[in-house]
C-alpha cells in the first residue's frame, strides 16, 4: 500500500470506528510504483428511472463507496466515472453503451435489467472492452470472453432454495411457482425444480407467470395471484425485485397468509421499507447479508451506513466488488493499460475478498461463492433481513 493510501485508511479507520480497514485495502501488487499514472474512464450503466432506478441508485452507491476509500483510483490511476442511463429495454441499454465507447473508457460496469444484458451483449464483445456486471446475470450469456459477473447467476438462487425447501417442505405440502414473464425467470425456475426435483408432485405445474411491468399496478397482479391460488398451495415461490416486489407481496398478502420463499432480492433494499409487516417470515436466497460476521464486510457496512445513512444491499456489495476486482485487474497492467490487457488481468487476480466472503471467478466469468437464507425479521421498529444459516456453495 502506497504511503499516500495508508494515511487515507488510518484516517478512515479513525472515522469509521472500525478495525482491519488496512489489511482489507491492501493487494498482492500494492508494491507497485503508482505515480505518473494517468486517469483512466470508467463507464457505469444504471437505470435512472422507473421501477429498477432504486437497484441503479445502489450500484452507483457501492461503486462510488469503493473509490472513496481509495483515494478515488483503481489500480493506482485517478478515475473518471463516466455514468450512462440503460433505461428498460435493450434497445436503450445499447445506446448507452455506445455513448460510453465513444468517450473511450477502460470498462465498463453496473448493468440492473437481464434484457439490458443479453442486448448488449454483441456490442460488448465486438468493442474488446470488458464489463464487469454487478446484477443481471441470465444463463444464457455463455461464451463471452469480454463479460464478467461479480453478481450470480439466476439460477443458483433457484438451486440454493430449491435444495432446502425440498427437504423442509412437508410430504404433503405444495408449493406455487408465480414468476413475471421476462429473460430471468425461466432460469430461476430451472434451478429450483433441478435441486427440488422436477417431478415431485409437491410443485405444482404449470408456473403461474405474471406482468413483467416493472411499475405494476395496484391490480396488476390480482387475477394471476388468483389463479396460482386456486391449486390451493401450501406456499409459493416467486421472483420479483424492486417496485414489483413491493405490488406483487401487497395484492399476494390479501389472499395468502403461508410463508413465501423468494430469491433475495424479492426484499432487498427500500422493498422492506414499503412492505413494512407485510414482509415478515419471508425468506429468501441471497449472496449476501448486510450481517455477515467477517473483516470485509464490517468495514463495507459500516462505511456505507455512514455514507448512505442505509443498510447496503446485495446490488451495492457487487458494485463495490466491481470496483474491487477492476482495481486488481488495472494493478497488474502496469503504468498505460487497455481494455484488452485489463480483460487478461480480469482472469489472474484470483480470490476476492469481499463483503460477502471470500469468492473467485469461474470458468463462465461468475463467481464461485456461498449463498444464504435470510429470513424478513422486525429489528426494533424497522425489518430486517436476518442471515438464518449458509444453504451452499454454487458458481
Amino acid at each position: 500500500m502506497s504511503e499516500m493510501n495508508r494515511r487515507r485508511a488510518l484516517q478512515l479507520l479513525a472515522a469509521l470506528g472500525t478495525t482491519g480497514f488496512v489489511a482489507g485495502c491492501a493487494s498482492d501488487t500494492d508494491a507497485q510504483p503508482t505515480v505518473n499514472r494517468g486517469p483512466v474512464k470508467i463507464g457505469l450503466i444504471t437505470p435512472k428511472a422507473g421501477g429498477f432506478k432504486s437497484i441503479g441508485d445502489d450500484i452507483t452507491n457501492g461503486f462510488q463507496l469503493f473509490l472513496d476509500l481509495h483515494d478515488k483510483r483503481l489500480g493506482g490511476h485517478p478515475v473518471e466515472l463516466l455514468t450512462a442511463d440503460e433505461g428498460d429495454t435493450a434497445k436503450t441499454g445499447k445506446a448507452a453503451v455506445d455513448g460510453l465507447l465513444k468517450q473511450g473508457v477502460l470498462a465498463l460496469t453496473g448493468v440492473v435489467n437481464s434484457a439490458v444484458m443479453v442486448g448488449i451483449r454483441d456490442t460488448v464483445e465486438q468493442a474488446k472492452v470488458p464489463l464487469i456486471g454487478s446484477n443481471a446475470s441470465p444463463s444464457s450469456l455463455q461464451s463471452v470472453f469480454y463479460i464478467w459477473r461479480t453478481s450470480y447467476v439466476l439460477d443458483e438462487a433457484g438451486r440454493a432454495l430449491g435444495r432446502y425447501l425440498r427437504d423442509q417442505l412437508p410430504s404433503n405440502g405444495r408449493v406455487a411457482i408465480i414468476m413475471p414473464e421476462n429473460v430471468g425467470s425461466p432460469d430461476v425456475v430451472r434451478g429450483f425444480r433441478q435441486e427440488f426435483g422436477a417431478t415431485d408432485p409437491r410443485i405444482s405445474d404449470p408456473v403461474t407467470y405474471t406482468s413483467a411491468n416493472p411499475n405494476p399496478g395496484k391490480t396488476t397482479f390480482a387475477s394471476d395471484i388468483s389463479r396460482a391460488l386456486a391449486k390451493e398451495p401450501t406456499a409459493v415461490f416467486c421472483f420479483f425485485a424492486g417496485a414489483a416486489a413491493v405490488e406483487f407481496i401487497k395484492q399476494l398478502r390479501e389472499k395468502f397468509s403461508g410463508p413465501v420463499y423468494a430469491p433475495g432480492f424479492l426484499t432487498e433494499g427500500n422493498v422492506l421499507e414499503n412492505l413494512k409487516e407485510n414482509a415478515l417470515g419471508i425468506q429468501t436466497a441471497l449472496n449476501y447479508s448486510a450481517d455477515l460476521n467477517n473483516t470485509s464486510n464490517r468495514v463495507f457496512a459500516s462505511a456505507y451506513r455512514k455514507k448512505y445513512q442505509v443498510t447496503p444491499t446485495t446490488y451495492a456489495m457487487a458494485s463495490y466488488d466491481a470496483a474491487q476486482v477492476l482495481d486488481q485487474a488495472i494493478q497488474l497492467t502496469g503504468g498505460s493499460p487497455s481494455p484488452q490487457q485489463v480483460n487478461l488481468a480480469l482472469g489472474k487476480i484470483g480470490q476476492i475478498d469481499s463483503p460477502r466472503g471470500i469468492w473467485q471467478f469461474n470458468q463462465p466469468r461468475t463467481p464461485q461463492q456461498k449463498w444464504y437464507l435470510r429470513e424478513v425479521q422486525r429489528d426494533g421498529q424497522v425489518m430486517s433481513n436476518v442471515l438464518i444459516n449458509e444453504l451452499a456453495t454454487l458458481g
